[in-house]
């Protein structure tokens, strides 16, 4: 076979480092974008940020108005659906205190638990350095102390901690352990917070009972928590009348002081770690319409410095080698360039989304309209892939909240009148149905579909099953109060 040489033309797309720089910054979250930036600026001695002015006021988000990312919403929405007030008795559903191990903190009954000032085992050592406990005790029980988990509750069993004990002294007798174990355990279980280094969730609430007053409530709650817990969990509250042998409103009082009880009491000493968002974008009313406007605290302000620009212009002057300065100055140039081009697509893409979402800002989720990443991008003039960068990791602060671009954007189903219902609009519906339903009869999930029906929303059954679950709302069987 003969070898030969020939030619041909071909087309190709290939990304400039420009192109490649400004598809990579704009796909950065805020923070993100800022750690990226201090890269640049601690190798191109030409980038300078401007320090912001002293006495500047950053921005705030207005009172009451929740710092959240996309999944915040539904937190927000599971949260009102739970709450529990005189005449609705909220479920635990899955989070039952038979489950005591670590929970998402969207989903605790206690998410207004503050970081601690001392960790948990800080705070109970300094409780066993005022005791007058034997050598022999204060070491047994700081020993148990260490075996804690973060909520507070003791995970392993006495037997496996003779067990490591034991492997320290070969000598020891496993018996006397287990005995000593069990000792320095009572000693513990009266430290402060009340219910700690409890064994079982039934324990731990009875622990914290047993230091309340003597009285036929406390008597029915110690009851129901010894030997009762999942029928109560499960709201089986005919089943607990008939085995406790009492009325209406014994099991109402008694249930109330339950839920008063903390099922993890070691959580409040857990140190959270708090994490801020910067909205990118405020969105206001003025004059009657929704503008959205960059927030000028989420944009990095750079420039290029003047002495090294100055330097490389006069080394260009007299004929000089400057190949590197010029480099790093057509770098920063790119790079001042493609940041305010990310601010100048987030703003674009936001304003969008305001325009087909104002009923939401008016009325709020109930309103939320159908909207494809596609419609704006045909909007817009931008590939779809853009709009799904843009809207990733960005947030928005508007009078309902902070929510991610993203939120603003979601399935949807047909309605009888030929038009279409944003799923986010579905369960605002199905959340308000369920907060005004009589607790005595609760709404089930055939029931919601019928009543959407009326409304003129087509859903099937086990899609408002799912949406309902979406909101941490329990079934109907969990949601029956007295």
């Amino acid at each position: 076979m003969k070898q030969t040489l020939q030619l041909k033309l071909s087309q190709h797309l290939a990304l400039t480092p420009q192109l490649q720089l400004s598809i990579r910054l704009l796909q950065l979250s805020t923070l993100e974008l800022n750690q990226e930036i201090e890269q640049f600026l601690h190798e191109n001695p030409l980038l300078e940020r401007d320090e912001p002015e002293e006495g500047a006021a950053p921005f705030v988000p207005a009172q009451g108005q929740a710092v959240q990312e996309q999944a915040a919403p539904a937190a927000a929405e599971r949260s009102e659906a739970s709450g529990f007030d005189e005449s609705s008795e909220p479920s635990w559903g899955n989070d039952a205190p038979a489950n005591h191990g670590p929970r998402d903190d969207d989903d605790s009954d206690y998410a207004d638990i503050q970081t601690a000032a001392t960790s948990l085992r800080d705070h109970l050592g300094a409780q066993l350095a005022l005791t007058p406990f034997s050598d022999r005790d204060r070491a047994l029980v700081s020993f148990l102390i260490e075996a804690l988990d973060d909520s507070g509750y003791l995970g392993q069993s006495l037997e496996d901690l003779v067990g490591v004990l034991a492997e320290e002294r070969e000598d020891a007798d496993r018996e006397e352990l287990l005995a000593e174990l069990q000792i320095a355990l009572k000693l513990l279980q009266n430290f402060d917070p009340p219910g700690i280094a409890a064994r079982s969730p039934s324990e731990c609430l009875a622990l914290q009972l047993s230091g309340r007053p003597v009285d036929p409530t406390r008597d029915l709650a110690l009851a129901i928590v010894g030997a009762h817990l999942d029928l109560l969990a499960a709201r089986d509250f005919a089943k607990l009348k008939k085995l406790l042998r009492c009325g209406d409103d014994a099991l109402r009082a008694a249930h109330a002081l339950i839920r008063s009880l903390d099922p993890r009491p070691g959580a409040r000493y857990s140190l959270l770690d708090t994490r801020y968002i910067i909205p990118d974008v405020v969105v206001r009313k003025l004059r009657g319409v929704w503008t959205a406007s960059l927030n000028p605290d989420a944009m990095p302000r750079l420039h290029i410095n003047r002495l090294y620009a100055g330097i490389l212009q006069r080394s260009r002057g007299t004929g000089g080698s400057s190949a590197g300065l010029a480099s790093q100055l057509q770098e920063a140039k790119w790079l001042i360039k493609n940041v305010q081009q990310r601010f100048d697509t987030i703003l674009r893409v936001s304003q969008a989304i305001v325009d087909r979402q104002r009923q939401f800002l008016e009325h709020g989720e109930v309103a939320m309209r159908p909207l494809t990443l596609r419609e704006i991008a045909d909007t817009l003039g931008l590939h779809e892939s853009t709009i799904s960068r843009v809207t990733t990791q960005k947030f928005m602060a508007s009078p309902r909240g902070i929510f991610e671009l993203k939120y603003f954007f979601g399935s949807h189903v047909a309605t009888e009148a030929g038009g279409e219902a944003s799923s986010t609009a579905i369960r605002a519906l199905i959340k308000q149905l369920v907060s005004a339903e009589d607790g005595h009869k609760p709404l089930s999930d055939a029931k919601i579909t019928e009543i959407l029906g009326q409304q003129g929303i087509v859903v099937a059954r086990r899609t408002v099953a799912k949406y309902r679950d979406a909101l941490n709302i329990p079934p109907v069987n969990l949601r029956k109060t007295l």
